[in-house]
């Protein structure tokens, strides 16, 4: 699939470059050639990502599994061999995190999928962040297009629930991104840039927060943006943190990338500057597969 015309590609590389331009009095222009003159020296292998911190990697597990297909992705996840420098992260469905807890090993994280906008009270069939808390879940996926577009959650309601998760120590992946008839109007940077507001809006601390761009029309559907496409998206909306927020915010935050990523294309997409990472859907579901799109920071380390 194109990218619209209208999404101004090459004002954005320039703005890209003008964000780095400010490092490369104390960069050499030319690494490469550095290393060449310094042959007796020994290269180090690391991560080149605009965003600090390490890798990120997320598996949502949606709407899936059983007591049974739980235990055995746990088992091989246990088993698998991820590289260090990447911070993982798994999202069961509510009724099985204490089961993930309980048996992943300690080098992955959970979060979980969803949290009521506040404090717990009469709202059947909710979870609150505090009760989050008490079962040892360290993060929350927010704004995720199907709670945007199934459930009906606006922007605003989104932004307010990351405030109060983020409140109560719980950190969120908060997620932004454009249906198919809005990128192919040209709209995906307004629609990207409404939710980044709706969320700074409501945001004071940003440490605790990773953001996910999913164009909708690239989950779940075998459709993935070109490398390009979603680069774009991401040096976007970084440039726009840097305006509206602030630009330590905008070096600092990871900005991962999700939208039917999997073993096959993951390689590709994390050699891009401005993707910090990846929220996996379908191919989180199986150990092996989420172990490669862990392991695909190795796209992204260059010697130095």
């Amino acid at each position: 699939m194109a990218a619209p015309s209208s999404l101004a590609s090459s004002h954005l590389y320039r703005l890209a470059d003008l964000r780095r331009a400010g490092v490369a009095a104390a960069a050499p222009a030319h690494p490469q050639q550095l290393r060449l003159g310094c042959s007796r020296r020994r290269a180090q292998r690391v991560v080149a990502m605009a965003g600090s911190g390490k890798f990120f990697v997320g598996g949502n597990w949606k709407c899936n599994g059983t007591k049974d297909s739980v235990s055995k992705l746990v088992t091989e996840l246990n088993a698998a061999t991820l590289e260090p420098d990447v911070d993982v992260v798994v999202a069961p469905p509510f009724i099985y995190i204490d089961q993930v807890k309980n048996s992943l090993t300690d080098r992955i994280e959970v979060s979980a999928q969803n949290v009521w906008i506040g404090k717990g009270g009469a709202y059947t069939g909710e979870i609150s962040a505090e009760q989050l808390v008490d079962i040892g879940c360290q993060w929350v996926i927010l704004g995720h297009s199907e709670r945007r577009h199934v459930i009906g959650e606006d922007d605003q309601f989104i932004g307010k629930k990351a405030a109060y998760a983020l409140s109560q120590n719980v950190k969120v992946i908060a997620c932004i991104g454009e249906l198919l008839e809005e990128r192919e109007a040209g709209k995906t940077f307004d629609v990207c840039f409404k939710q980044m507001k709706a969320f700074a809006d409501s945001i004071t601390n940003w440490a605790d927060v990773v953001i996910a761009y999913e164009p909708v029309w690239a989950i779940g559907t075998g459709k993935v943006a070109t490398p390009e496409q979603a680069q774009e998206v991401h040096a976007a909306v970084r440039d726009w943190l840097k305006t509206n927020v602030s630009p330590e915010v905008a070096s600092g935050i990871r900005i991962i990338y999700g939208g039917s990523v999997n073993a096959a294309n993951c390689a590709e997409l994390a050699k891009k500057e401005d993707i910090d990472g990846f929220l996996v859907g379908g191919a989180s579901l199986k150990g092996p597969d989420f172990a490669t799109i862990i392991n695909s920071v190795t796209s992204k380390k260059v010697a130095a």
